[in-house]
This record gives C-alpha cells, sequence and structure tokens, in this order.
C-alpha cells in the first residue's frame, strides 16, 4: 500500500528495538523507519526501483533503458554499444541536416570499426548462420547457447582454418543436440543447413576428436514421441512403445543399435498390439530409416517379448487375421 501523500511504503516486517511495527519505507529521504516509536532502521537507501510506470509489455519495453542479457551466440555477447538511430538531441531538440549527417557518418564508421577484426567477422557470419539452423530445427536457446560455445572453442584451437564455417557451425549444433539428448539425427542436421552429410559427419568427428568432448548415448525412448507425432499414433500406443524399450534394455539388446530404429520397431509391435493398421513404410519414413532397419530391429523385439507371428520375410503390411494373434500373445507377456 502506497500513500501518495507522503510517499510512504508500508512493509510487513517488524521493529528490531520495540518488536512491534508496522516498518514504513520513505521514499523521498531514504530511509527505513518504525510507525510505532520512530526508530529509524536504515537510511540512505538507495532505491533501484524505475522512477516510471508503465502498465502494457510495450510500455515497458519503450521505457526500459537497458537491453538483453549477454549472450555467446551474438558476436559481441550483446555488451557493444550502438549510436540511435533517432533524429533527437539529449534535450530533445530536432537535429540540423549538418549535425545529422555528421551523426550518420559516426554511426557508419561505428559499425565498420566493430568488424575490423577478423575474428568477429567470422563469429557474426557464424552465428547468424546458427540462428537460421536453430530456427528450421525448432530447438531451445540453451542448444543455441551450447553450440555457440562449443563453436568459439574451435574457433580458438584455429579449427576453421582451411574449412568452411557453415560445416563447423553445423557440427556444433549436432553435437549440442546430443550433449542434451535431443533427438535431432545427423540427416535432420544435414538438411536444414543444406551441407552434405558427410561432410558434417566429418566435422563432427573432428570436434568430437580435438575438443574431447564425451557424448551420451540417445536413448530410443526419447525417439518414440516424435516418430509416433509423425505417424499419427495414440499415446496408448505409444505407452506399449516404451514398455517395450525397456525390457529391451534390461535384456542388453539395444546396446550398439541406432536409437531411431529401436524406437521405430517398438512403435510397429506397439501398434500390432493394438490393432492399427500402420506399415513398416510408414514408420521408417518418420523414423528416418529404411524398411530394411525396421525389419531387423523388429525381429530382434520380437525374440525379447517371446513373439510367434510365423514370419520371416517380414511384410510391410500384417493380416488382419494375424494381428490378432500377434495381441493376444502381447497382452500375455505383459500381464506376467
Amino acid at each position: 500500500m502506497i500513500s501518495h501523500k507522503k510517499l510512504l511504503v508500508k512493509h510487513p516486517k517488524k521493529c528490531p528495538r520495540c518488536g512491534k511495527g508496522p516498518v514504513l519505507e520513505d521514499l523521498t529521504r531514504g530511509e527505513f523507519f518504525c510507525n510505532n516509536c520512530g526508530y529509524v532502521i536504515k537510511e540512505s537507501v538507495v532505491d533501484t526501483r524505475p522512477e516510471w510506470r508503465a502498465f502494457t509489455k510495450e510500455e515497458r519495453e519503450e521505457k526500459a533503458r537497458v537491453g538483453m542479457p549477454s549472450s555467446l551466440a551474438i558476436h559481441d555477447r550483446g555488451l557493444a554499444t550502438k549510436l540511435g538511430a533517432g533524429r533527437r538531441d539529449v534535450s530533445g531538440r530536432l537535429l540540423n541536416p549538418s549535425e545529422r549527417r555528421r551523426i550518420n557518418r559516426m554511426r557508419m564508421w561505428d559499425r565498420r570499426s566493430q568488424m575490423q577484426v577478423p575474428l568477429h567477422r567470422n563469429l557474426l557470419q557464424a552465428l547468424t548462420e546458427l540462428n537460421r539452423i536453430a530456427d528450421k530445427l525448432k530447438v531451445s536457446s540453451s542448444i543455441v547457447e551450447r553450440a555457440a560455445y562449443i563453436y568459439r572453442k574451435a574457433l580458438k584451437k584455429d579449427l576453421v582454418k582451411g574449412r568452411s564455417i557453415s560445416s563447423i557451425i553445423t557440427a556444433s549444433i549436432y553435437a549440442a543436440c546430443r550433449e542434451s539428448s535431443t533427438p535431432r539425427t545427423l540427416k535432420d542436421v544435414a538438411k536444414a543447413s543444406g551441407i552434405k552429410r558427410k561432410d558434417l559427419a566429418r566435422s563432427y568427428r573432428l570436434i568430437l576428436r580435438e575438443l574431447d568432448l564425451k557424448m551420451p548415448v540417445l536413448d530410443p525412448a526419447k525417439c518414440v514421441s516424435r516418430i509416433a507425432s509423425k505417424v499419427g499414433i495414440s499415446e496408448r500406443t505409444s505407452r506399449k512403445a516404451l514398455r517395450i524399450l525397456d525390457k529391451a534394455k534390461r535384456a542388453g539388446v539395444s546396446a550398439g543399435k541406432d536409437p531411431m530404429g529401436l524406437a521405430g520397431a517398438a512403435l510397429y509391435i506397439a501398434c500390432l498390439l493394438d490393432g492399427k493398421d500402420v506399415t513398416q513404410e510408414e514408420i521408417g519414413r518418420a523414423a528416418g530409416v529404411t524398411e530394411v532397419t525396421i525389419r531387423n530391429r523388429y525381429k530382434g523385439l520380437r525374440k525379447i517379448v517371446n513373439l510367434k507371428d510365423g514370419s520371416n520375410k517380414g511384410e510391410l503390411k500384417k493380416p488382419r487375421s494375424r494381428m490378432g494373434v500377434i495381441k493376444g500373445q502381447l497382452e500375455s507377456i505383459f500381464k506376467r
């Protein structure tokens, strides 16, 4: 509660002298005092709050005099100063034509002076490419920050010399996705960046070797939701696929296998369990792998869950009559 007559702010604190209260803050004098006994608790307090008021987001952004926090995804980390683009001086007076020409010339040399160092030009080009690829991949800002950090380390070790900036910054994005266990495959990143998958893999191996990065193994369970959303599989079926993957992990058969292929095969078995008419071709296309990979992983998971469908050829679409047999076998396994 604020008293506009005396500019006093009431605080729910007790006086350290009398033990009562309330404690008032005098905004004009910068003092905290007790309203009961008059004891001055603090004096000469600096008010860090803004002197203006804003009721909407637009007013707050217009009146604020601070910028965004420092970021590794900006070539100067957001700490550089810039000349304003206005046509008025600090007192609000309109500048005459000669003064405007002088200010415009100063702005031009200010921009040029910031780009004189080759390191800054390299970072400007690389981080612009980083933001473009991140928008296509739809990754979070934390991954963008981590990718910028990896690229700065690679630039400090001269790994960019003799190589394209696009390949190194794309490899940094893929490394950041792998570190955070974000399900983005090498093919997805290469497609978003527009470079060849072979060049991306070569740059990625270089970054791992020179920067001594340790990458965790991607959990196939994190790929299930992505494949399911592309094919249009329900949440109930996805949960069954997660249980199949958990059983395969405990059996130790998921080690060394492609996570997307394992997730696709588990979803295929879960679809058969629920009677969904989904083919290996559709799941393979959503997972970014071939039908042969889905079929091979399907055979391995079928042995884990003791599934016997009498099919060794791995047809792309199972007959409806066979789905009922498979469904009954899998339901009996999950009830154990």
